[in-house]
Formats: C-alpha cells, sequence, structure tokens
C-alpha cells in the first residue's frame, strides 16, 4: 500500500538551500508553484522537501535521510566534484557502499548502495 516516501528537512534560508541541492547536489526544483517558507527538489524518483526554519541552530539540527542508488560510484564522483565537505566513498560492514554529505543547514545526507 505504501508507495513512497518524501521526507521534510529544515531549512534557513531557501535560496541557499536551493543553491545547494541544484548545484551541489544535481537536484531539480519540482513543483510548478513557488510556496513560501516551503520548498520541494526532485532528482530521478527521489524527493525531498523543505520547510523554513529561520531560528534552527545547524548545530543542534540532526536532521538526516539515505538515499540508495543504483550507481554510486558514479554519483560519489560527481558529489564529490562539487563539494569539499563530503566523506570518502566507502565499504561498510552492513554491505553497503557509501559517503555522506551535509547541506547548510547540518542535514545529513548518505547515499548508498548494496554490495553484493
Amino acid at each position: 500500500m505504501l508507495t513512497d516516501i518524501h521526507p521534510k528537512l529544515p531549512m534557513r534560508n531557501k535560496a541557499l538551500t536551493l543553491d545547494f541541492y541544484l548545484n551541489k547536489l544535481g537536484f531539480q526544483e519540482f513543483g510548478e508553484a513557488d510556496y513560501e517558507g516551503y520548498l520541494m527538489i526532485q532528482k530521478d524518483n527521489i524527493q525531498i522537501h523543505f520547510f523554513e526554519f529561520k531560528e534552527l541552530d545547524p548545530k543542534e539540527n540532526y536532521g538526516q535521510v539515505y538515499i540508495r542508488t543504483d550507481d554510486i560510484d558514479a554519483f560519489y564522483q560527481y558529489v564529490q566534484s562539487k563539494n569539499s565537505n563530503c566523506t570518502a566513498l566507502a565499504n561498510k560492514p552492513w554491505k553497503q557502499r557509501e559517503f555522506s554529505v551535509l547541506d547548510p543547514d547540518n542535514n545529513l545526507l548518505t547515499f548508498g548502495q548494496r554490495i553484493h
């Protein structure tokens, strides 16, 4: 019965968040309407939504999303070329090959692919 999930993460500045996801991760803005204090982005079949939280202290934000991919090596190369703050791509004991990146509001995005 469940078909999709679209996590909602906090953002302090819509323009800064949009710029990061478009220019550092290759997402596109989703939807035709520009909602004040709300942002929707998409890449392939993944959507992430953001709500404005101007008082957010990034040091106290523990927002996290785990995103699976079917070509982790190519996506890592793309993200690494655009971001100086992504972790190294590594094989994990839980049989995932993954890396992480923090967005401007300290939301942790981890990208992973199953190791066969």
